[in-house]
């Protein structure tokens, strides 16, 4: 069974909250996938990576990088997994390819975005039926996470 977890993004946006979920993956050691609604998202979010911030660096590639099964975090808006992540995280409204080869699967969504919200509510129960263990995280006024559900 897949631990699925829904974060509600409300105060902090992607480009600040998914860095850091990144940097805790690798910390315990999880390789991640990194889905993206589209080329054009992947590709600024491999930009953000390389950018986020000063003091840090994020080990991550693309196809365009090559050697995708060396990657510890690989960018991509499709529903490979070459490098046999554990972890796959969905942003953008993209579609998730089946879950159940996933330790994780993390959806971040936008929650001033009405179609991001919808989207979220049928994973949400798609997630469900397949029998996957969910939880629901979301942004408080401080920023920080909680759990609703």
């Amino acid at each position: 069974m897949t631990e699925v977890l829904f974060y509600h993004l409300m105060i902090k946006p992607l480009e600040q909250v998914l860095p850091g979920l990144l940097e805790t993956s690798l910390k315990r050691g999880w390789r991640c996938v990194v889905q993206t609604g589209s080329r054009e998202r992947c590709e600024a979010i491999d930009s953000l990576l390389w950018t986020y911030r000063d003091d840090a660096f994020l080990p991550h590639g693309t196809v365009a990088d090559g050697h995708a099964e060396a990657q510890p975090v690989y960018l991509t808006e499709g529903p490979e997994n070459p490098n046999a992540a554990s972890v796959r995280f969905l942003v953008d409204r993209a579609a998730p390819p089946d879950l159940s080869s996933y330790a994780r699967g993390v959806f971040l969504f936008d929650g001033h975005d009405p179609e991001a919200l919808a989207d979220a509510r049928a994973h949400w129960k798609t997630m469900k039926a397949a029998g996957h263990e969910l939880t629901y995280w979301q942004q408080a006024e401080n920023g920080r996470w909680e759990k609703k559900a």
